[in-house]
C-alpha cells in the first residue's frame, strides 16, 4: 500500500479488514477433498479426489511429507496449493503422511520410513493408479526420504524422484542448529539414555520460529507487513495460511529426534552420498530413476549450494536435473511465486520423464 493510499487501496484495505474481523481471516483454507487409501503404522496414504473438469492423465504423483512438518505444506490454501494445481492438471495425486511420533515411541528412528512407510505408499499409489509408475515428490526432509527409498529399493515402481529444498551437505547451511549431546547419549538402556529419550525433542515453539527465519512471515516484520499490505488480500491470505502451517508443526521426540538432528545436521550423514541404516549402507548412486533437484533462490534453511551438493552422488540416475526456483524454504513449494516458478517446472518434468 502506498504511503498515501489511493482510494482504491483504501477500499480494498477496509474490505480486507472487515473480512478479517467478521470471518476471522481472508484465506480459503478448505483442504482439497481426499480419501484414505491405506493405513499402517505411522502411515496414512491418501488419494485426492479428481477434478470433474480435468480428465485423469499421466503417471501418478506421491507427495512425501517431511517428519515434523504437517501435510499442509502441499495443500497450504486454495490458490497456493500444489495439490490443487496437480488435481486441476488431471494428475492422479496421492499423499503419505505419518501423524505425530509420540514420546511413547522412543525407539522409532528414521528406519521405518525408508524400510516400510514410503515404499508401501509408493506401491499403494501405483496399485490404485492401475500399476503405473509413481513420481515421488518430497519437500525438505521428505525429499531426502524419497531419495533414500529410491536408492534402497530400485525395484519399486518409481517414475522419478523430485527433491525440493533438500540439503545433503549441511556444512553449507549457515543456520546450523546449536550443538546437542552426542548421539550415543540417546542409545542404550541406562537411566541417562532413557531419560534423554523421554524428554528430548525439538520444542514445538522453536520449529515455527526457525522456519519463519526464512519465510515472508518473520517474527519482527510480520505486523508491519500486515499493515503495509492491508489492501493485498492475496498476501494477507498467504500470511494467514503460513501462520496455520507453522502452528501445526510438531516436535521430533525420542530416537527419531536423535537420528534426524544428530545424523543429518551435526553428523552431516549424506555429505558423501551414502549413510548407514541398520546393518546396510544406502548409497544415492544406486538410484536409477530420473531425479529432479530444486533449490530455492532465497532459501536460508536449505541454501542452493547445500541442495546442489547431491548432484555428484546421482551417478546412477538416468536423468538428473537441477534448477533454482524463486522462494525461500516453504515459499519454493507453496509460495505465491511457486505458481510460475516451481509448479511449471514440475509439470514439465512429469511430462518429459519416459
Amino acid at each position: 500500500m502506498d504511503l498515501i493510499p489511493t482510494p482504491g487501496q483504501v477500499v480494498s484495505a477496509v474490505g480486507n479488514l472487515a473480512h478479517q474481523l467478521v470471518h476471522g481471516g481472508v484465506a480459503d483454507l478448505r483442504p482439497m477433498p481426499r480419501t484414505v487409501l491405506e493405513e499402517g503404522p505411522h502411515r496414512e496414504v491418501h488419494h485426492y479426489r479428481p477434478s470433474a473438469s480435468a480428465p485423469q492423465q499421466g503417471d501418478p504423483v506421491l507427495l512425501v511429507a517431511p517428519l515434523a512438518a504437517p501435510a499442509l505444506c502441499y495443500d497450504l490454501r486454495r490458490g497456493c496449493s500444489l495439490v490443487e494445481h496437480l488435481v486441476e492438471q488431471g494428475r492422479p495425486t496421492y499423499l503419505v503422511e505419518y501423524g505425530a511420533v509420540a514420546v511413547r515411541d522412543p525407539d522409532v528412528g528414521i528406519g521405518p520410513w525408508v524400510d516400510d512407510v514410503v515404499p508401501r505408499a509408493i506401491e499403494a499409489a501405483s496399485e490404485h493408479a492401475g500399476g503405473r509408475p509413481v513420481h515421488v515428490v518430497g519437500w525438505s526432509l521428505g525429499g531426502i526420504l524419497g531419495l533414500l527409498t529410491a536408492a534402497d529399493r530400485p525395484d519399486l515402481p518409481i517414475a522419478s524422484v523430485s527433491a525440493l529444498g533438500s540439503p545433503t551437505d549441511v556444512s553449507l547451511v549457515p543456520l546450523m542448529a546449536p550443538p546437542q549431546p552426542p548421539l550415543g547419549l540417546t542409545e542404550g538402556g541406562g537411566l541417562i539414555p532413557r531419560t534423554y529419550r523421554a524428554v528430548s525433542a525439538v520444542p514445538v515453539p522453536l520449529v515455527p520460529w526457525v522456519l519463519q527465519l526464512s519465510s515472508v512471515q518473520r517474527l519482527v516484520t510480520r505486523p508491519l507487513a500486515f499493515a503495509a499490505h492491508l489492501d493485498d488480500a492475496d498476501l494477507l491470505a498467504q500470511l494467514e495460511a503460513v501462520d496455520r502451517f507453522t502452528d501445526a508443526m510438531t516436535a521430533y521426540p525420542g530416537r527419531s529426534f536423535g537420528q534426524v538432528y544428530h545424523r543429518f545436521l551435526p553428523g552431516n550423514a549424506l555429505v558423501d552420498g551414502a549413510m548407514a541404516l541398520g546393518s546396510r549402507e544406502i548409497s544415492l548412486s544406486a538410484i536409477t530413476a530420473p531425479v529432479l533437484v530444486l533449490a530455492g533462490a532465497t532459501d536460508t534453511l536449505a541454501p542452493v549450494a547445500a541442495v546442489r551438493a547431491v548432484l555428484p552422488h546421482l551417478s546412477g540416475s538416468r536423468e538428473p536435473r537441477f534448477e533454482i526456483v524463486p522462494g525461500g524454504h516453504l515459499g519454493l513449494l507453496t509460495g505465491r511465486a511457486a505458481r510460475t516458478g516451481t509448479w511449471p517446472v514440475l509439470d514439465d518434468w512429469f511430462g518429459s520423464c519416459p
